[in-house]
Order: structure tokens, then sequence, then C-alpha cells
């Protein structure tokens, strides 16, 4: 492979050398810039599986024959996106950008979808699995999401109790298993899933959790979504695309009928109910209150 090309009179990119005016090699590129801003060292180096060979093996042997030793400790290859099971590509007509993503102006997508749904819908499959955006697995990733805050959420509704029914050291460890084992973020969301049910439970005291228990459990849980994870609450933050109407509209509907619910006028309850769940808005009653998701 080359390292060095003679430039045409006419090629833009030129400089001196022993050997011609010209410019380095595709694969030289990328160990002078990997060398001249990370070092002759550096923990990782990514790219698509496309790039395996030959442009990741070429680089390898120069940056070797270079410096003597190997330049990245680890190579991470992601694998392609395809769009509704076909390759993407501008040729085919169904290249997405983010920005159609999340203004939903592509003419494949039925709406817009936030940047933490974009995120967490990556997340979903393994970075060297093949991943295929889809209106409806985006709608489901969306879902998902906020249930995964909700459940989070649902963490400051526990009152701490004497005994524990749960070890929290179970998440912990599922989820530093699932991170050890090449990086598995659909293993770490699955137990973040499994444990949001559990923290319902804990939420309405069909199970019990000491204080120190719980600090560990709201530990752990905010720093695999958050912090490794990298989502965040949009709704929280305000990072949603656009300013967040639904949630404290929902919010006022839900405190009209609890007041309803105490008054026993169960004909308002009810419709309140029904008017949310036509909206794509389901209620889940609890002993103090209720919560609400999207459907």
């Amino acid at each position: 492979f080359a390292l060095w090309k003679k430039a045409s009179p006419e090629h833009i990119m030129r400089w001196p050398s022993p050997w011609s005016d010209g410019f380095p090699g595709w694969h030289m590129e990328c160990s002078a810039m990997s060398t001249r801003y990370l070092g002759e060292r550096f923990d990782i180096h990514g790219g698509g599986m496309d790039l395996m060979f030959p442009h990741h093996e070429c680089e390898i042997a120069q940056s070797t024959a270079a410096l003597g030793h190997d330049s990245a400790r680890y190579w991470v290859h992601n694998n392609m996106i395809t769009i509704n099971g076909q390759k993407m590509g501008k040729s085919l007509g169904n290249f997405i950008t983010l920005e159609e993503l999340f203004t939903g102006s592509h003419k494949l997508l039925a709406q817009a979808y936030s940047p933490m749904t974009i995120r967490f819908f990556v997340l979903q499959a393994h970075y060297r699995s093949t991943l295929d955006f889809s209106n409806e697995a985006l709608q489901a990733a969306e879902k998902g999401l906020d249930r995964l805050m909700k459940g989070i959420e649902a963490l400051a509704r526990i009152k701490p109790a004497a005994t524990s029914t749960v070890d929290p050291s179970e998440l912990e460890k599922r989820c530093r298993t699932a991170m050890d084992d090449d990086l598995s973020s659909p293993m770490v969301i699955s137990a973040l899933f499994d444990w949001v049910r559990i923290i319902n439970q804990l939420a309405d005291g069909a199970q019990t959790i000491t204080a120190p228990d719980l600090e560990t459990l709201t530990a752990t849980v905010r720093r695999y979504a958050f912090d490794i994870l990298g989502l965040k609450d949009e709704k929280a933050a305000g990072t949603a695309a656009g300013r967040d109407y639904v949630t404290p509209l929902v919010e006022m509907l839900l405190a009209e009928r609890l007041q309803a619910r105490a008054a026993k006028d169960w004909a308002a309850s009810d419709r309140i109910r029904d008017g949310l769940a036509a909206a794509g808005i389901r209620v889940k009653d609890r002993k103090d209150g209720s919560d609400w998701e999207l459907e």
C-alpha cells in the first residue's frame, strides 16, 4: 500500500518530500494524526467494521514499523446501520441525518425523535451488531426510555424499612459483568429494566429495603444509566426537542383526578383517566397518588 503519493498537477494537496511533491496515503494520514494528537500509545481506536481491512491492518503495520510497538491498546469496530432492513446510503435515498431525526423532517420518519431516544435506541444493540432504524423500533425505544426514567424517578418515593427483601449488589454485579463482556450495553439495559420492576414494588410497599441498601441502589442505577450509558432525563433537564408542555399538563390533570377520587367522584376520575388513555398516556394508580407513562 502507498505511504506517499505523487500529486498530479491539478491536485490541491501537495507537500515537498524526497520522493516527490505529493501527499500521504490514506492509511498514513491516520497514523500521523493519531501520533500527533494522541501520542505513540493510546487506549482506544474506533471505526466501522468495513475499515478493519485494509485500512486498520495497514495502519497497524506502518505504525508498528515506525514506532517499534503497537499504537492502540484496543480496536473497537462498530457494525453497519440499516434502514428497514436495507443498508443506509445516499444513493438509495434512505440516508437520515441526526438533524432529520431530531426534527422528523425525513420522508421515512413518522415523527421527531429526541437525542436521548436515539442514544437509548443505539445502546439497545451491541456495538458489533447491525443496527436497523425503523419508526417502530424508534417508537419502542422512546417508550422504553420513558419507562426507565419513570423507574429512576420512583427511587425518590421509596421509604426505607428496617429490613431488605432485595439485594442491590445483584444489580451492580450484573451491570459490571455486562460492561466487562465487550461493553454489552443491551445486557446493562436488561438488568436496569428488571430492577425498574423491583423499584416499583419497593415504591408501592410490596418489597422493603433499608436506608443503606436504598442509597446503594440509587447510586448504582444512576451510575450505570447516567454516567456510563450517558442517558439523561430529558424532561427534568429540559433537553428534549422543544419545551416539554406535556408533563405539567398531565400532572395538573392527575391532581384534579386525585381530588375527584378523594371526593368519591368516580365518574370524573374515570373521565380524566380515559381521556389521558385516548391521548396515549397510561395512568397507574398507587396508594398515595398516580404515575403515568406513554403508551
